[in-house]
């Protein structure tokens, strides 16, 4: 979607203060903890960008509240599995032993949007040392939200979903769909379902030297996310809250409400799927 739709498809701009409002009627709160998947382009055009987007954020939920998204790092990934596009095989060991290391504190985002990127390079954000599932976050929890960040099974237990879980955390869907919703990955871990397993590495600085790490996790699968979400929605209405930001739909849901409808749909649907 380019500019000039943008511009067709609102009366007038989305501005930090107005997107606060829409927020608020979304059932945004103050001091709340928030994890974020959003679309810069689903909501029409803004003044001042993913710059006032993530600025209505912070000033909606405050910084007695927590801001939290996604900063996924798929260039570290293993680059033999690339495929959009892939890479010519004599490529691949190049890639791996010249890349530069991980850095939480510069290495960009890749496929989390414009507000993501944009919240990642903010003052006081902090991010999570994965080379590949990092989060950053910010507020009164940030810290305590994206410390000790386990390098195996990056999006289970020892993960920023988990510690967002555990503080009874909101997901704003903003402009997006389940298909994008990395809290559902933490399901995938509860749930008692047959799992394939896969190791990968990445290079990261410790030290201040560039050293590989190694680390195991299981093959995550979003291919019935969506259908899961809308499942959901049609189960616990209650457990989300449905307006406009922008022009965007935006969603918030209850996130430990999610995750648990999750690991009992995961076992009742991806056991019989095995089968």
């Amino acid at each position: 979607m380019g500019e000039r739709d943008a511009v067709d498809r609102v009366d007038e701009p989305a501005t930090v203060s107005t997107l606060v409002e829409d927020l608020r009627d979304v059932g945004v709160e103050r001091g709340e903890t928030l994890l974020v998947h959003s679309s810069l382009s689903a909501l029409g055009w803004v003044a001042g960008d993913a710059q006032a987007v993530v600025d209505a954020l912070q000033e909606a939920v405050t910084d007695s509240g927590t801001l939290v998204m996604p900063a996924h790092t798929g260039q570290y990934t293993d680059p033999s599995a690339w495929s959009n596009p892939p890479i010519p095989d004599d490529w691949i060991e190049t890639i791996r032993a010249e890349r530069p290391p991980f850095r939480p504190e510069t290495t960009p985002t890749r496929g989390m949007g414009a507000i993501a990127e944009c919240f990642r390079g903010y003052p006081a954000t902090v991010r999570s040392r994965h080379p590949t599932v990092s989060f950053a976050a910010w507020g009164a929890e940030a810290e305590a939200v994206v410390a000790d960040h386990a390098y195996d099974e990056g999006l289970g237990e020892e993960s920023p979903l988990a510690a967002v879980y555990d503080r009874g955390g909101k997901v704003l869907l903003l402009g997006t769909g389940h298909d994008t919703n990395t809290s559902i990955h933490l399901a995938e871990y509860r749930a008692e379902f047959p799992k394939s397993r896969t190791t990968d590495d990445a290079p990261v600085l410790v030290d201040d030297r560039r050293v590989r790490v190694e680390y195991g996790d299981i093959e995550t699968d979003t291919s019935d996310f969506a259908a899961l979400g809308a499942d959901f929605e049609d189960d616990r209405p209650w457990a989300v809250d449905r307006a406009s930001v922008g022009a965007a739909e935006a969603r918030l849901i209850d996130q430990p409400a999610l995750v648990d409808f999750a690991v009992e749909w995961f076992e009742s649907n991806r056991c019989v799927a095995s089968e």
